[in-house]
């Protein structure tokens, strides 16, 4: 089924024009970053570091991806706290403004009892890649609970956290579960279930609730609960504002799961809170099958922005607007959702009105086909955005990957070299995945990622020769060149070249490899002339591009590894370089 039939029928659906003609002809591809993980709900950077990620996995481990590996030792281990099953476990996570000197994080989940915490954590220093599960604080709500009750039913709990850009968090809550919301809870005022709750968390640590209540909210002083910013929601499970790049708005776009009828989209302008989006009375924008007549909180009800039946999909995931620079210029502006159970993904054109901030929906393309790559996504969790506004998706089938412009080049295999005299030769392979390279350069740099010394065009070959190379060290990596822009760089090389020095070592033989639990033992033959040894990790057969270790002169290694499928194999390293690989193993991480 086209994409095209995501368009609603109604009156929030009744200007949109179908056309495919603008990022129809500029095809994406979905490039993997990452494997192995557990059930990842969503991925935020690091605000004191942004080639670093965190990873909340709904088990409650709170992992840390970085120089695209994860590290062995998780950010926060939540899960001997929490409850998880179904649609219960971790459910959010956020960094204040200020946490780059505050250290502050804030995580929603269920507690053992089910109902919805909201807690603060600190990491000190602020760049520090563990958090004390000691400095946890839980927020205090109205009724003088440090947790927001929730139903015994498991479903609609929402939890997602943002920050808006006006400095203040936004916490979506689903309904409370069951079906068709039997308490009315998203239609009353004296409950946050079923609603977006705006609040200003800039107190001190001390502070009795962690809270106060922004005086611009919609209810204050009114007979609802202060904290309300919108009501009429069934269980927002992810939303963003509109708030990185160029042209952006700072309008906040909400994902709503429906029930058995319609899922939707809802948009807001930014500072247009207050709003009624209609559920238990409607469904996107039909009244909601099977329900009684329901007195709304207050009217009137806001329309969706965009909905769509459930032959389409059947559990709504929301995303971002691409404001980044690295997809055609075609997909700046649009809105890319996703649907968790058919793990269909599409994007949105939309229409601003200059003068209400509101917005229409222009043409809906479908993209499932081209990021999946002839599969399936595998039940798309979560968007996730990067510092640069480049957009990424996390999949219940264990997958970090990011949506890229097919003409992108991909990263070429594994970069080798060897030193003799003062001539220095550099081999590496195609890239095993994007559009063919018309060309590659390589880069040589002073220090680590850096090009300050030479970067050298070698056409289409993968090997370069160089000669009357200076004495010095020399830190050499590779990339795919297509029509002049570069693709991700391979992996780096060490190189020294002095007088004596003649050849890079042999190859290291007869690796070898055991599992215990997570803990993965190899173990080899050392090369006589070698200093010491890397271990390269990769996704595929001859690629490090999940990790690179430097492990001295030992010959063995034990190391704790996620889950998930490792090629792996062995460098000897001396003052010329790295020499050829060992042998490959298949490791198997249970």
């Amino acid at each position: 089924m086209s994409m095209r039939h995501w368009i609603a029928a109604g009156a929030c659906a009744c200007l949109v024009v179908l056309g495919l003609a603008g990022p129809a002809g500029a095809q994406l591809r979905s490039q993997v970053v990452v494997q192995g993980l557990s059930a990842p709900i969503l991925m935020v950077p690091d605000p004191t570091n942004p080639s670093r990620f965190f990873i909340a996995q709904q088990g409650g481990l709170i992992r840390v991806f970085e120089n695209g590996a994860l590290l062995p030792d998780p950010l926060l281990d939540l899960s001997t706290q929490i409850r998880v099953g179904g649609e219960e476990g971790l459910l959010g996570l956020a960094f204040a403004p200020d946490a780059a000197t505050s250290g502050r994080m804030y995580v929603t989940f269920n507690s053992p009892d089910g109902d919805i915490v909201l807690a603060r954590f600190r990491r000190s220093p602020a760049t520090a890649l563990t958090v004390d599960p000691g400095t946890r604080f839980d927020f205090v709500w109205p009724g003088g609970t440090p947790y927001i009750p929730h139903p015994t039913y498991s479903n609609h709990n929402g939890g997602n956290l943002v920050f808006g850009p006006d400095g203040y968090l936004y916490l979506g809550l689903g309904d409370g579960g069951s079906g068709n919301d039997p308490d009315n809870h998203a239609q009353s005022g004296d409950t946050l279930l079923g609603k977006m709750v705006r609040i200003d968390v800039n107190v001190p640590d001390g502070h009795a609730t962690g809270y106060v209540v922004p005086p611009t909210n919609p209810f204050v002083g009114q007979a609802a609960l202060e904290e309300i910013w919108d009501v009429g929601l069934r269980n927002p499970w992810r939303y963003s504002f509109d708030d990185v790049g160029p042209g952006a708005t700072g309008a906040l776009i909400i994902g709503d799961v429906g029930q058995g009828a319609r899922e939707e989209v809802n948009y807001e302008p930014a500072g247009a809170g207050g709003r009624n989006y209609g559920w238990r009375i409607r469904e996107g924008s039909i009244p909601t099958p099977g329900v009684p007549p329901t007195t709304p909180a207050f009217l009137p009800l806001v329309d969706p922005l965009f909905d769509y039946p459930r032959d389409v999909g059947r559990a709504v995931t929301g995303g971002y607007v691409y404001r980044g620079s690295a997809l055609p210029a075609a997909y700046r502006g649009r809105y890319f959702v996703a649907d968790f159970v058919t793990s269909r993904v599409g994007s949105i054109g939309l229409s601003i009105d200059p003068g209400t901030g509101e917005a229409r929906v222009t043409d809906v393309v479908d993209h499932t086909a081209e990021l999946a790559g002839g599969g399936t996504l595998g039940g798309v969790a979560s968007f996730a955005r990067d510092a640069q506004g480049e957009l990424y998706l996390l999949t219940f089938a264990g997958r970090l990957v990011k949506i890229v412009a097919d003409s992108q080049v991909g990263t070429p295999g594994t970069l080798s070299g060897g030193v003799a005299g003062r001539t220095v030769s550099f081999q590496w392979s195609a890239p095993p995945a994007g559009a063919a390279p018309t060309g590659y350069r390589l880069e040589a740099g002073s220090g680590s990622g850096l090009s300050d010394i030479a970067v050298l065009q070698t056409g289409t070959q993968t090997a370069l020769t160089v000669t009357s190379v200076p004495d010095g060290e020399y830190f050499v990596r590779v990339r795919a060149e297509r029509s002049g822009a570069a693709g991700d760089p391979s992996n780096e090389l060490r190189i020294v070249v002095t007088e004596s020095c003649t050849a890079p070592p042999a190859a290291p033989s007869g690796l070898t490899q055991s599992v215990a639990g997570s803990t993965v033992f190899l173990s080899w033959s050392g090369a006589p002339t070698a200093s010491g040894y890397v271990v390269e990790a990769g996704s595929a057969t001859g690629l490090s591009n999940l990790a690179v270790l430097s492990v001295g002169a030992s010959t063995s290694l034990s190391v704790v590894a996620p889950t998930g499928f490792y090629f792996v194999r062995v460098r000897g390293l001396n003052p010329c370089g790295a020499g050829g690989p060992s042998n490959e193993v298949l490791v198997s991480v249970p």
